[in-house]
């Protein structure tokens, strides 16, 4: 697959985040990791390592927990049973060391809210009237719209955006703080391929360039097949991780939903056939995830 080419400025933060990560230590740790709601088992026993600079896609059917695991690391949603560590301590909802992108939402076309304002939102803080500090926040607001491009379009609204130009808004306000780690509920849905590529590209650049760890829930491991170190695959209550290679094979995926699944390479994609709530070519959306409490 091809890299989309993306310009990422870095300020004096983003550099040092890289070389000062620890590889070897990890950023998140999950041990034991269940999640359930009553009886209904989402996943458990999940092992998971993730450390700095690692790109994991996390990808599964309808409602086998993938948002439902972003919203554990951020601190929104606890544990069944386990233990959890982001950064070496016990999650709180709210961190500036976790960046956040989410599923796209509706934005209608007559709100005030302008690209700039949203990504100011990201920001810690608050001016209360102060020149200097308003004059600082702004200046960063402007470095975030031009890293990820965006700066012809900073002061329109929302909600006239297009989806493209949307999610790079959101992957600017979710660098504001100059996380150590990036969660992506969905980035590239209903985005056509050009605006994918360019997605994946700055958040492939920011991992590469500041060392930043990325977790990435996605319905189609295509898009971002040559950006993936590991693969975590959620199904009927179980999981498997690994390498693309090992994870996304017939044998592995028909083990994990106990039912015959073939993995079809065509070219430079993967084609799943057979695996349940895939409609066409591994196509798992998890929309309504969030809403069902799942």
């Amino acid at each position: 697959m091809r890299r989309a080419e993306a310009v990422f400025p870095l300020s004096p933060a983003d550099r040092g985040a890289g070389r000062s990560a620890d590889p070897g230590t990890p950023v998140i740790s999950l041990r034991d990791a269940a999640l359930a709601y009553g009886d209904r088992v989402l996943w458990r026993d999940l092992q998971l390592d993730v450390r700095p600079g690692e790109f994991l896609a996390v990808l599964g059917p309808n409602g086998s927990g993938k948002t439902s695991l972003l919203r554990v690391l951020l601190g929104r949603q606890q544990l069944t049973s386990g233990s959890l560590a982001v950064l070496g301590h016990s999650p709180r909802n709210g961190s500036r060391h976790i960046g956040y992108v989410p599923q796209q939402t509706f934005q209608p076309t007559h709100a005030l809210l302008r690209a700039r304002d949203l990504v100011r939102l990201g920001l810690d803080g608050h001016c209360w009237g102060l020149p200097l500090a308003c004059r600082a926040i702004r200046r960063r607001v402007d470095e975030l719209l031009a890293s990820v491009g965006a700066t012809p379009y900073a002061d329109v609204p929302v909600g006239r955006l297009s989806g493209g130009e949307q999610q790079r808004v959101r992957i600017a306000q979710a660098l504001a703080t100059d996380p150590r780690i990036l969660l992506c509920d969905e980035p590239l849905l209903s985005l056509d391929l050009q605006h994918q590529r360019t997605i994946t590209g700055l958040v492939e650049e920011r991992r590469r360039s500041a060392g930043t760890a990325v977790v990435f829930v996605t319905h189609e491991i295509n898009p971002v097949l040559g950006l993936v170190d590991r693969v975590l695959y959620l199904a009927r209550g179980g999981y498997r991780i690994g390498p693309p290679d090992e994870v996304m094979t017939s044998s592995t995926l028909s083990q994990l939903y106990g039912t015959q699944v073939d993995v079809v390479r065509v070219r430079d994609r993967i084609v799943v056939v057979g695996a349940p709530d895939a409609g066409t070519a591994h196509t798992h959306d998890d929309g309504a995830e969030e809403g069902e409490g799942q």
